[in-house]
């Protein structure tokens, strides 16, 4: 990028354009939105003038750019954030991530809230330092779990630590297991569902199994309680994975016509109802919402990374998820 300030000079041909659009078009290593927030912050001068991004160019201006255009480098930071730990040594911790908390934050985020509140954040204060391995956004983590997931996880505090872990997430050594609730029955007591995933080109939010070409992804399922309330009917899944694709519990479960309940990006509903005809219990109250996603990383299996050591964990649904279960029960 040349040395500040950057004087340009449309013509004609830009004429009709976008101030942002036409900078964004110059600026061809820098993204738009990027753009947008440099204008927004007063560093663009059009004909001396602060101008908006919004502006429309007639081809004969002088643009003036004062401030940098490229990001600083987002470092994630250390917060006084409460931790469940699970488990901890020299080279590793477990910890029982809440729902609601970001494992990190994205490559996109700006030194604001979204870079704030996240467990590696935490993590940081608690231990300082942990493996460098993963960037600098994303310290000590050897896999993630979605935002609205609950239940464990393993952190790696040393990079020869974090390098033994990851070859045992690659090989397929470690077991996780997963609890989930389902809308509707599914026809079989056990399966395995064997759908390759990919993102959704039409909503970049979502995963999808129904294009060609995806990732292979392999989860297996067993029911363990099937529930007939007077909201409908749910099932109490144990789900464990060989893979560990984007959101692959819950696209695989959506795919099969049975989203985890709260789960509304793969199609759960928005709040359960109280199904018409149907006598409600004492005190139960005709709708409730589920404001994350009822799904929980109940138990984790690994190797320790020097000793070798078979290391299990398990973790009971945290309240919220009981309380749902009794709720829709008319417990």
């Amino acid at each position: 990028m040349p040395d500040l300030p950057i004087v340009l000079a449309p013509t004609a041909e830009d004429a009709g354009l976008r101030l942002d659009q036409y900078l964004a078009g110059r600026l061809t290593e820098t993204s738009r939105a990027r753009v947008q927030q440099v204008i927004a912050q007063g560093e663009v001068l059009v004909n001396g003038t602060v101008a908006k991004a919004s502006l429309r160019l007639r081809g004969d201006e002088q643009i003036t750019l004062r401030g940098p255009i490229q990001s600083p480098p987002l470092r994630a930071v250390a917060e006084d954030i409460p931790l469940n730990i699970v488990y901890e040594d020299d080279d590793l911790a477990i910890v029982n991530k809440p729902a609601g908390m970001m494992v990190h934050a994205g490559a996109g985020a700006t030194d604001d809230a979204r870079n704030r509140g996240t467990l590696v954040n935490a993590l940081l204060h608690r231990f300082g330092t942990l493996s460098g391995t993963g960037g600098e956004l994303r310290p000590g983590i050897v896999h993630r779990l979605d935002r609205g997931t609950s239940g464990l996880m393993v952190v790696a505090k040393n990079d020869e630590a974090h390098r033994r872990l990851a070859r045992q997430f690659s090989g397929r050594e470690v077991h996780k297991t997963y609890v989930a609730l389902v809308q509707g029955w599914p026809k079989l007591e056990r399966g395995t569902i064997r759908s390759a995933i990919s993102r959704d080109v039409q909503r970049r939010a979502r995963m999808t199994t129904r294009r060609p070409g995806g990732r292979d992804a392999v989860t297996h399922y067993v029911v363990q309680r099937r529930l007939n309330t007077v909201y409908g009917k749910f099932a109490l899944l144990e789900l464990t994975i060989e893979t560990g694709r984007t959101h692959q519990i819950r696209v695989h479960l959506s795919s099969l016509g049975h989203p985890v309940v709260g789960d509304t990006l793969y199609g759960a509903a928005a709040e359960l109802k109280s199904q018409s005809g149907k006598v409600r219990a004492a005190g139960q109250p005709a709708t409730f919402m589920l404001k994350r996603n009822f799904l929980h990383s109940a138990k984790l299996e690994l190797k320790h990374p020097r000793t070798g050591e078979r290391l299990e964990f398990s973790r009971a649904l945290p309240a919220e998820l009981q309380d749902v279960v009794r709720r829709i029960e008319g417990g």
